[in-house]
């Protein structure tokens, strides 16, 4: 099948190269952010690492939507959450989606799936998670972090129905892409997993500028992991949401990913540092309004939202830090996307 990825960014990237090369499918990628485009057509392609090593130039086909004439069987899509509807609009103003196209995308946060169901039948699209850590340095420069054969993701299907048969499909070309595929029964509970997870490691490492390994190095991290948690899980519970990992699964899983990614920043931090707005309300705001709809007041998430929009706030005051871990080693780089 061929496939078009909207978001030329690190995990639109990491998606499409695994693809491409690994799977050997055709893939196009779509961006409307200038530098990025321009600079993948000055150099012929994207500037690709993984871990820091063996950086090269990976040729790829990239279009604005406007100016796009192809036609693939399926749209991934990775955009921040901001700024998807925007994109979406224009992309469907451009003529480019389809009736019989499917789309997949594994987002961090929630609230995207219904902004894609605006353009796409129910039943065509593919939800999904992935711990899969990328980096992107500045325009057409990535480092897949991790070693080949790490990378975990989940899908379901929009409409929790069984896959069909081009579900199964994508779920070959992925497996084929080495990107480690596993089907979930139904995609709330899946994609719920991810933004509890991230609740607790993307928020609390974002408001201490802290790398994921000095986080774990705090002793009461299990007993904040689970207070997150606890709220988090309890909130699901109300709205008829179950998780696929248990209450304490997710705890030591906020150590094990940290120790396997000590030395760099979640995908938050990378937003804040560089001065962009954070995806918190779509993380921990998002619980939080699964309580409030509940009748559950989640205090200590709707707290740390407002934590991380005063420090947003204080940036005008006080330069957050960037390439600190650079500055320590440069074979230990901040800004891992997980």
């Amino acid at each position: 099948m061929k496939y078009g990825i909207i978001g030329a960014g690190a995990m639109g990237v990491r998606y499409g190269v695994m693809l491409q090369e690994n799977a050997g499918v055709d893939v196009d990628f779509i961006d409307t952010w200038e530098p990025n485009v321009e600079k993948i057509r000055e150099q012929g392609g994207v500037s690709v690492a993984r871990d820091h090593a063996n950086r090269r130039i990976v040729p790829v086909n990239i279009y604005y939507p406007e100016e796009y004439k192809g036609h693939p069987d399926v749209w991934i899509v990775f955009k921040k959450q901001m700024q998807l509807a925007e994109e979406l609009e224009r992309d469907n103003k451009a003529g480019i989606f389809h009736d019989d196209q499917y789309v997949f995308s594994a987002m961090n946060g929630m609230g995207h799936f219904e902004k894609i169901a605006n353009y796409f039948p129910k039943a065509n699209i593919i939800c999904g998670t992935a711990m899969i850590a990328t980096r992107m340095d500045g325009p057409a420069d990535v480092d897949f972090m991790g070693a080949e054969g790490d990378e975990v993701m989940h899908m379901a299907r929009y409409n929790n129905e069984k896959p069909d048969e081009k579900t199964q499909a994508i779920f070959d070309d992925f497996t084929k892409a080495k990107l480690g595929p596993v089907f979930a029964d139904e995609w709330m509970g899946m994609c719920m997993s991810k933004v509890v997870f991230n609740a607790v490691t993307n928020t609390l490492c974002t408001m201490f500028e802290m790398q994921m390994g000095q986080f774990i190095e705090y002793p009461g991290v299990r007993k904040m992991s689970r207070q997150l948690f606890d709220e988090a899980y309890d909130a699901c519970e109300r709205a008829g949401i179950y998780l696929i990992a248990t209450r304490q699964e997710q705890v030591d899983s906020v150590i094990t990913v940290s120790q396997d990614y000590k030395y760099h920043y979640p995908s938050m931090y990378q937003d804040f540092s560089k001065g962009r707005p954070t995806e918190v309300d779509y993380i921990n705001g998002y619980i939080a309004k699964i309580g409030r709809e509940h009748d559950y007041v989640c205090r200590t998430h709707e707290f740390v939202v407002q934590e991380v929009h005063m420090a947003e706030m204080m940036r005008k005051y006080h330069q957050p830090q960037t390439n600190v871990a650079d500055q320590q080693n440069d074979s230990k780089k901040a800004g891992v996307r997980v």
